[in-house]
């Protein structure tokens, strides 16, 4: 017997019709506003990051933003302006603080505030510490500002900045006044910010405005403030220094890079007061230049002063006539006396040249007191050099401070010495005939505490990579 193919082709037409009538009647009695429209919410998972989250930290027009903390500034009025001080000595002088005892344990912490990776150092203004930071959770430089009583933030300005981990971030200490902060981020963002409020005054990309080529390792020059003046050394295509106005950001006068010929290095510039004339001195890629200070006019320059990896420690000016140039990777040291005649103009005459055996430093630049330099070779101990550059001492190789930072404190006659792998600063005597220790404590619990030290009021600022500290030293 045939089956019948003709009943389940109709109860197949009865069920679409019945469907259709279904659909049409709900179709009729709803409104495309009765309809929810649902977004999934967007869950989070350690260790991925938040697109969402990220999007809505970054400013849409690219610039900062000021974030206002709880803390409050000390009293305190000393300071410690820029990089090496307002003088560019590294000493420190009893209206900016002293020791009376040697350094013992306990070492007395007054702070501790955990920082992004870096050896920014920081620099003190009416209470307020100072520095640049670098927050890789949300790709952005941080500019700091902390209570010199407590490290209580303050306030902070951040801007978008995407880079990568590369022996650290930030490098660079930045320069104050009471008006105004001048820093240099890792990628060449020179910001100039209101010191007491944080509000944003100017800033310029180095890199775009200039065609910086920002050094290995990132930007490592400080800015330099001189009167209502950030002196800068953007080193670029067209314009080698440049003096911008502190109040808008505007150049008085620019130093053209003669054929783009000297690139940025991490060096600084220096101020020298030759013969009633300033000058800035810059150790840049294919060597010294110096400019007067009043137009940036070219002065004189050093072509044999070269360091084709790093250049780093800035020139020590002495009795503002002689210039000490030292640098790592076997450079050595150099030391030179400016003169000048009324028609042949300048003249540099070679006062020592020593090999990097004797005096040469890879990061920290030296300091010179009482007819001395004092400083940490490349194999780690601390040396003394006469004016002729003859070797007096070494810390020897049981006493090694890596490339640790170092200070000096007058009228004592100290040296302050931080082993930058133990985190143990060591007073040593700044004396010419022998290398003594006069006590030691351990302040630090990282590595690479590569940052500047800064000594105001008796207290001792110093960071490792992701620390900084504060230790009564009184």
């Amino acid at each position: 017997m045939k089956s019948d193919k003709s009943i389940p082709s109709a109860v197949t037409v009865l069920i679409i019709v019945i469907g259709g009538v279904i659909l049409f009647e709900w179709l009729g009695k709803s409104s495309v506003n009765d309809i929810e429209y649902r977004v999934p919410k967007e869950q989070k998972v350690d260790g991925l990051k938040n697109s969402v989250e990220e999007k809505a930290t970054k400013p849409s027009d690219g610039k900062g933003k000021l974030y206002n903390g709880t803390g409050l500034p000390s009293e305190e009025k000393g300071s410690w302006l820029q990089f090496r001080g307002s003088d560019q000595t590294n000493i420190v002088t009893m209206g900016r603080g002293i020791i009376p005892k040697h350094l013992s344990e306990p070492a007395k912490i007054i702070w501790r505030v955990k920082t992004g990776e870096g050896y920014a150092g920081p620099v003190v203004n009416n209470g307020r510490v100072y520095f640049i930071d670098y927050d890789r959770s949300k790709k952005e430089d941080s500019i700091r500002c902390l209570s010199f009583k407590d490290g209580a933030e303050i306030w902070k300005y951040n801007y978008p900045v995407k880079i990568k981990r590369n022996h650290g971030m930030t490098r660079t200490m930045p320069a104050v006044t009471d008006k105004y902060l001048v820093t240099m981020g890792p990628l060449g963002h020179l910001t100039c910010l209101d010191s007491v409020t944080g509000e944003l005054l100017w800033k310029k990309d180095l890199v775009k405005e200039y065609g910086t080529k920002v050094p290995e390792w990132y930007a490592g020059q400080c800015p330099l403030i001189d009167g209502e003046l950030a002196i800068i050394a953007p080193a670029g295509k067209e314009v080698l220094i440049t003096a911008l106005e502190l109040r808008t950001g505007r150049a008085k006068w620019i130093t053209k890079n003669p054929e783009g010929a000297y690139k940025m290095t991490h060096s600084s510039v220096a101020i020298l007061n030759f013969k009633g004339e300033k000058q800035y001195v810059y150790c840049a890629s294919s060597g010294v230049v110096s400019v007067a200070a009043k137009d940036g006019k070219i002065l004189w320059t050093d072509p044999s002063w070269r360091i084709n990896i790093a250049n780093v420690p800035t020139p020590v000016i002495v009795d503002n006539e002689k210039i000490f140039f030292t640098g790592g990777y076997d450079s050595g040291s150099k030391y030179l006396r400016l003169t000048k005649e009324n028609k042949k103009g300048y003249k540099l005459q070679e006062i020592f040249k020593v090999k990097a055996s004797v005096f040469a430093s890879q990061q920290t630049t030296p300091v010179y007191y009482k007819g001395y330099f004092y400083g940490v070779i490349p194999d780690g101990q601390l040396v003394c050099v006469d004016e002729t550059g003859k070797q007096l001492w070494k810390s020897g190789s049981d006493r090694k401070f890596g490339l640790g930072p170092f200070i000096l404190v007058d009228p004592a006659g100290v040296i302050l010495a931080l082993n930058d792998m133990t985190g143990i600063i060591y007073e040593v005597k700044a004396d010419p005939l022998k290398y003594e220790e006069l006590g030691s404590m351990k302040i630090l619990n990282g590595h690479e505490a590569w940052a500047p030290l800064v000594i105001v009021n008796g207290k001792l600022l110093a960071k490792d990579l992701t620390e900084m500290v504060c230790v009564d030293l009184r």
